[in-house]
């Protein structure tokens, strides 16, 4: 996923779970979904396809890409 601003990203759930929606509502996948991103596999579930509003799972690795620390100012 290029996103503006801040280039390529490693991962995007969002969009993953977005295009395994499509595919599923399509007839062109069946849950559980494996996706394979550049920082890793996510599986993705949409349980009931025909309830539009069922929640969709995503499951996955968590890893801590970033660590950091900033100091603000006294403001009171």
């Amino acid at each position: 996923v290029f996103e503006r601003g801040a280039g390529e990203t490693l991962a995007c759930g969002t969009g993953a779970c977005a295009a395994v929606v499509c595919g599923i509502r399509w007839g062109l996948l069946q849950g559980p979904v494996r996706v394979q991103t550049h920082g890793g596999p996510l599986e993705i579930d949409w349980q009931d396809q025909a309830m539009h509003n069922a929640p969709v799972i995503m499951s996955g690795p968590a890893t801590r890409v970033f660590a950091g620390e900033i100091e603000l100012p006294d403001v009171l």
